[in-house]
């Protein structure tokens, strides 16, 4: 499969027979996302949490494309009163099927109102994380915003993980130091960083999280340049 970071927490999964996930969607307005890149096929968004630099484009990308959007129950109501026609509402713990990949919803640790056009905030449910089972059996698990936490050891127990897409940028989600008991929570062999350099605030640099564990592989991505994994 095809992996593209489009900056922040936004990604690109395209498998072989082409079949498109966009995680996290925030394309415009987004200081990261790469100049000129277009997303010309998508067939499935998860959305971890209701906070702008995750959500904002799912409505338009999926209106465009008549996507899937998977998301916690509340938000998935939201997101039908948005226009979203296939709004696939689900809990943590749970697994659905959506496309040709079994989606299961895990815990993060993070605050996800819904900012409104008036200033104020609704509730979005809480904020969750993805494991994603492929059809050749590879599993990734996108943790979206969160600090480490003790369960994510059962996170490795259940799924055995391959991948981890984890935060570093520190202030508003884990920095190199927590995310580094994540890998080791996780044993996971290789975890691509995200959520880090968009603001000058986000701080945490793959470099400090790879010194803290050498024996993970630490993936570091370039803004919309495409990766075979």
């Amino acid at each position: 499969m095809k992996l593209t970071w489009l900056g922040h927490g936004t990604f690109q999964i395209v498998l072989p027979d082409g079949e498109t996930l966009i995680l996290d969607p925030w394309t415009n307005g987004n200081p990261s996302y790469p100049a000129g890149f277009e997303i010309t096929r998508c067939d499935t968004i998860l959305v971890t949490h209701g906070h702008f630099d995750h959500l904002q484009d799912a409505p338009p990308l999926a209106t465009k494309f008549d996507s899937n959007v998977v998301s916690i129950y509340e938000l998935a109501a939201w997101l039908r009163g948005k226009g979203v026609a296939k709004s696939l509402e689900m809990n943590k713990g749970g697994t659905q099927r959506v496309g040709s990949v079994d989606v299961t919803m895990t815990h993060a640790i993070h605050s996800a109102g819904i900012a409104q056009e008036d200033g104020t905030y609704v509730y979005g449910g809480e904020a969750a994380g993805y494991v994603l089972r492929f059809g050749d059996g590879r599993v990734i698990y996108f943790a979206g915003d969160t600090t480490v936490f003790g369960d994510m050891a059962l996170i490795a127990e259940l799924y055995k993980p391959d991948l981890a897409f984890l935060p570093i940028g520190d202030l508003y989600t884990m920095g190199p130091r927590e995310a580094a008991l994540a890998c080791k929570l996780l044993k996971v062999p290789v975890v691509v960083p995200m959520h880090f350099g968009t603001f000058p605030p986000l701080t945490g640099r793959p470099s400090t999280l790879q010194a803290l564990v050498p024996d993970t592989k630490i993936w570091e991505l370039t803004p919309g340049v495409t990766v075979d994994w």
